[in-house]
């Protein structure tokens, strides 16, 4: 027999559901000699089909179910060609697993299923005999056999009732454990459902977390660049403020200079006048000299000359100074020289004005520059400081350039600087707002916006049509160089 351990299928079916005629046992002997080996012929008909896990078992004659077996021994299978034939097979039972009683005992062939497919007679295990023994009973014996047979019979019907009721609880419990059996494999789904859970609840609760003292961390930067936002907003301030008082100033200094070059022009044109007139008297005194000649001393010509230093005139060779002319001619000369000297006086006076107004102006403009490139550092910390800076830049006068530069140059600039063009796929006019497409070419964009401004034919400055009065000055300002 096989490993005990490796228990056959069996089952709690009644003999009344099994079949016996799908399996036949041949040769089967009435009794078998303890201490021997026993082999088993049977015949495996074509109702059925051989299967892995069929045995072969010795019950006790009477037994109910298959779980009664004594012994038993796994059914080979047939050699492959099996179907629709009946097949000879045998198994040998060792004696040592046989039992060792003088009961009676069948062989019953048992599917992987636990259902008994064949039975052979009943047979025992004792030793041969001589002769057969005749067994004579009485009448009363027979009775009390019979009567014997059909308590047996009434206790066999109580059993088989009892066993279908068994068989019954079997199935409901068969149910019930099944039912069970699957509750509890939903209870282990839903385990490990919330263990997975749990784990994932754990992982979003770490990074809640994190993101919290990400969010805090944030928030702390956030603050502090407020708050570098606002120091460098009233920075920006403070400077724009010092800028515009520096404009306001310059174009006050602007201003002066214009009044200054208007006067120095009036009186380079009253000097022009003068120096008109003295040329006359001075062909007039040399007429006057020529006829005077013969009557002027040589003392009196070094007390002339005495007489004009005395003066405090500047040193210029006017030898039309002759004391021999007339009174009234001497007295306009007097007059005419001392007018040229005041007028020299006040041109030097106005130079010295517009020299110290030239220094202003350059200390004005350095100053602007400095201003600016603070301000270019100061909003590299403002928001706006991702977009582009455009400026100006401030032409230093030269040679083909205005005296004094352009006054509204820094202006310029400084709008440039605040309100850079934004790099947008529609270019848009600086003057009338006009938006341009892409579609239309530079040319035409540049041409447009030339339409609005003033050129001045002396230099590479241009104005808006709408500050026509800062062209003429600008003009103006060519015409005074």
């Amino acid at each position: 027999m096989d490993d005990p351990s490796d228990d056959p299928p069996t089952s709690a079916v009644l003999l009344d559901s099994c079949h016996f005629s799908q399996v036949v046992f041949n040769n089967v002997e009435k009794f078998y000699v303890p201490g021997g080996d026993v082999t088993c012929y049977y015949t495996l008909t074509q109702n059925i089909t051989a299967r892995g896990k069929d045995w072969v078992g010795i019950f006790r004659v009477g037994w109910k179910t298959t779980r009664e077996y004594y012994t038993f021994m796994w059914a080979p299978l047939p050699a492959a060609g099996h179907g629709d034939t009946a097949v000879q097979q045998k198994i040998q039972f060792k004696a040592y697993y046989l039992p060792k009683d003088d009961e009676y005992y069948q062989f019953c062939y048992v599917d992987q299923d636990g259902m008994v497919r064949g039975a052979s007679v009943p047979f025992q295990f004792r030793a041969e005999t001589e002769d057969d023994i005749l067994v004579v009973t009485t009448q009363g014996e027979v009775e009390e056999i019979e009567l014997q047979n059909k308590n047996l019979h009434r206790e066999n019907e109580e059993l088989k009732a009892s066993c279908a009721s068994l068989q019954k609880q079997n199935v409901e419990l068969q149910e019930e454990l099944k039912k069970t059996q699957e509750l509890q494999g939903s209870l282990e789904s839903l385990r490990s459902s919330t263990e997975k859970l749990e784990l994932e609840l754990n992982s979003l609760k770490m990074e809640n977390k994190d993101l919290k003292e990400r969010g805090d961390c944030r928030e702390a930067e956030l603050q502090q660049l407020k708050e570098q936002i606002r120091s460098v907003t009233s920075e920006k301030e403070r400077l724009e403020n010092r800028l515009k008082i520096a404009l306001d100033h310059m174009d006050q200094l602007q201003s002066q200079v214009l009044n200054y070059e208007k006067e120095v022009e009036n009186l380079s044109h009253v000097g022009q006048d003068k120096t008109e007139q003295l040329e006359t008297l001075k062909e007039e005194n040399h007429q006057l000299r020529l006829s005077t000649a013969q009557q002027v001393k040589p003392s009196s010509a070094g007390k002339a000359q005495l007489s004009s230093s005395s003066l405090g005139l500047p040193s210029l060779d006017l030898p039309f100074l002759n004391p021999g002319l007339p009174t009234p001619f001497l007295s306009q000369q007097r007059d005419l020289m001392k007018e040229l000297e005041e007028q020299k006086q006040l041109f030097q006076v106005l130079q010295a004005e517009k020299d110290e107004a030239d220094e202003e102006s350059q200390r004005l403009r350095a100053e602007n520059s400095a201003l600016l490139r603070h301000l270019s550092q100061a909003a590299e910390f403002s928001p706006l400081s991702s977009l582009p800076r455009a400026r100006a830049p401030v032409p230093a006068p030269g040679a083909g350039g205005l005296l004094f530069g352009n006054p509204y140059s820094v202006y310029l600039g400084f709008v440039g600087f605040f309100f850079p063009p934004l790099q947008a796929p529609l270019r848009e006019c600086p003057m009338c707002e006009e938006v341009f497409p892409e579609a239309v070419g530079a040319s035409q964009y540049e041409a447009h916006v030339r339409s609005h401004l003033l050129e001045c034919p002396l230099c590479p400055e241009s104005f808006e049509k709408s500050n026509k009065q800062v062209f003429e000055d600008h003009l103006l300002c060519h015409r005074l160089e």
